[in-house]
């Protein structure tokens, strides 16, 4: 072996191990990315493209890349566990993929990585695994494959109906998100049915997919007006489905209780936005001088609005002796940290003589989102061109505006968004 050969061969386990490490860690950091409020489709686009080139560096070790990736599985993290389950689904091997399965199932803080690795891979991957990860005797495998329908618009057929009647009550949560997310309108009545299931988690995701699927009834309202009352994780969910669907003078006593609870300010302030009436902006603006509640008061305003408030220079910098939040860098292990990182802090002076010239021209109790009514074209420009939260959003209006539309994967691979979003209409 030449010297040059030999050193090739020393380095070659190391870049491998770097691979595993880097794609670990942007997975970690895009699991944070599509659900925050600053990043556009194309700056997703530039960390896919980082992840899909470490995933590609670690088919091509073959064996060695398999091997680290499984190593690096001693973390017990949920990037680790995405790389190992894309790269077993990209080689096609399914006895490794059963072995990840199982611990996965092990370990609910990082499941989320398993659906994203299901989601992430290309159709070609998943041919024939899919297929019987469906039919699998294994509820966690069937509700790990129907969450990866969402990821590529595709209908689970037989095995979604197959799901919604089973025991396991967290498959039947997934498969009735699934009938919303994949525009079943024959399971809309099953749904509809299942918004009162004694299980809140099922109830919750049935009242949302009635409502997607065009069902205008009282029952999947009241289902959400029931969870939205109640402290926990469920609320937020409720709330961001309900406050879509009902009138501002209606959601007006639900905002007011929230507002009562401290620990629900910011519930109430999210709930302003999401609403969108005007006549709630003169009470955002006022909370743009309270450095815990100024950059959700200022995300609130524009989602009403449609101001990007950084690009408009309505915006300042942060408040001195604020201690700097977790910050995008994919070393950082604390990124999830800081709930408002990458909003702009708005100058509420700015901000008031910017409506106090522009607000005479918003119809109070009108609902507005990104700076006018949500209807479909609207909603499909705001897929294209909004930052991330204001993207789901879009997408759940989308689909209450016009049921039967499949829910778009806002945090699907970008690439593959970007091809749907180019065949979709103006």
């Amino acid at each position: 072996m030449t010297t040059v050969s030999a050193a090739r061969a020393v380095a070659l386990p190391q870049v491998v191990e770097r691979h595993v490490d880097e794609a670990a860690l942007l997975c970690n950091q895009r699991l944070y990315l599509v659900r925050a409020p600053h990043p556009k489709l194309h700056q997703l686009r530039r960390l896919d493209d980082r992840l899909a080139a470490h995933l590609d560096g670690l088919l091509v070790a073959r064996e060695m890349g398999s091997r680290l990736a499984d190593l690096a599985l001693a973390n017990a993290g949920r990037g680790e566990l995405f790389t190992a389950v894309s790269l077993a689904f990209d080689n096609h091997d399914a006895h490794r993929l059963q072995r990840l399965f199982a611990a996965a199932e092990a370990l609910p803080e990082a499941q989320e990585a398993c659906v994203l690795a299901v989601g992430w891979v290309s159709a070609q991957s998943l041919r024939g695994i899919s297929r019987d990860m469906l039919a699998s005797p294994s509820a966690f495998q069937r509700r790990v494959a129907l969450a990866a329908c969402g990821f590529h618009m595709v209908d689970p057929g037989q095995a979604l109906i197959d799901a919604l009647q089973d025991d396991d009550a967290a498959l039947r949560v997934q498969a009735l998100r699934t009938a919303g997310d994949c525009a079943r309108v024959d399971l809309a009545q099953a749904c509809l049915e299942a918004s009162a299931d004694a299980d809140a988690g099922c109830g919750l995701w049935a009242a949302r997919s009635a409502l997607m699927l065009g069902e205008r009834g009282r029952a999947p309202l009241e289902r959400l007006h029931q969870l939205a009352g109640q402290p926990g994780p469920l609320r937020t969910l409720a709330l961001s489905v309900l406050l879509k669907c009902i009138a501002s003078a209606e959601a007006a006593p639900l905002l007011r209780k929230l507002l009562d609870e401290p620990k629900s300010v910011r519930e109430a302030m999210r709930g302003m936005g999401m609403v969108g009436d005007p006549q709630v902006i003169p009470w955002l603006i006022a909370q743009m001088d309270d450095p815990a509640l100024s950059r959700l008061a200022g995300e609130a305003f524009s989602t009403i609005t449609g101001l990007d408030l950084a690009w408009l220079d309505l915006d300042k910098k942060p408040p001195e002796g604020l201690e700097p939040g977790p910050t995008d860098d994919p070393q950082d292990h604390e990124v999830a940290m800081d709930e408002d990182g990458g909003l702009p802090w708005p100058d509420r002076q700015k901000v008031q003589g910017w409506w106090n010239a522009q607000g005479p021209g918003f119809q109070r109790g009108a609902r507005y989102f990104m700076g006018a009514p949500p209807s479909p074209a609207h909603c499909r420009r705001v897929l294209k061109e909004g930052f991330q939260r204001q993207r789901i959003a879009a997408a759940e209006h989308l689909c209450l505006a016009e049921p039967g539309n499949r829910l778009f994967p806002t945090a699907a691979p970008a690439w593959r968004q970007q091809r749907w979003l180019d065949a979709m209409p103006a």
